[in-house]
């Protein structure tokens, strides 16, 4: 595990960490090969990424956007983080949040295309400055089929906060403005990042299994 200036970046090389050092639901015995990010260690990035968000908008009334369903968990704590900073320091953020509800992968492949299938009126956002939450950033043309389709309701500024964002070959290039982890081409599941729905009540990131992804494929 090494750092960059935005993020921490986990090589390709990584072996993870053996699951019988943690607590994984019995349920998904077989389905896992290796814890990847522990969940301690998402917190604690997770914390540092608050701090950031603060010092940047720190004073700007902002609108948290959170994508469902995976980017609940990260949501989530990320705004605790924000909230205890807003408690304990000089400077504050008022905050208020919405929810989108986007549908981009079919089994373990981002299809690329957009579906929006829940989420407030996004005419609320006029004017605003928005901070998008999400929990992954694979190929990017979700986020940026997402921005585009923002853009069209006039926010005042938005900035997109990703827990992981995937090395891939079939990256279009686009970065988030804060970044947790910066990850191998490997599907992962766990905090949230769900395989066909499944592995949402892992606390820890892990790599699914091939027998994982045939149990559960849709």
């Amino acid at each position: 595990m090494a750092s960059s200036s935005d993020c921490v970046v986990i090589k390709d090389e990584e072996a993870g960490y053996d699951l019988d050092l943690f607590c994984i639901p019995k349920h998904y015995a077989g389905d896992l090969e290796r814890v990847y990010i522990p969940h301690g260690l998402i917190l604690d990035r997770t914390e540092r990424l608050a701090r950031e968000i603060m010092h940047d908008m720190g004073g700007h009334h902002i609108v948290a956007l959170c994508v469902l369903k995976g980017g609940y968990k990260f949501f989530a704590d990320l705004l605790d983080y924000i909230k205890a900073l807003n408690r304990n320091s000089d400077r504050s953020i008022p905050m208020t949040v919405d929810f989108i509800r986007l549908k981009s992968y079919c089994n373990d492949q981002s299809t690329g295309e957009i579906k929006v299938i829940g989420g407030d009126d996004l005419s609320t956002l006029t004017g605003k400055n928005v901070l998008i939450v999400e929990d992954i950033i694979d190929t990017g043309k979700t986020m940026k089929t997402l921005l585009h389709l923002l853009k069209q309701y006039n926010p005042k500024m938005v900035k997109v906060a990703s827990l992981l964002v995937k090395r891939t070959p079939r990256s279009v290039g686009y970065r988030p403005d804060y970044v947790g982890f910066e990850v191998p081409d490997k599907f992962l599941v766990g905090y949230a990042l769900d395989y066909n729905e499944y592995f949402r009540d892992l606390n820890h990131i892990c790599v699914i299994s091939e027998p994982g992804k045939e149990k559960y494929k849709a």
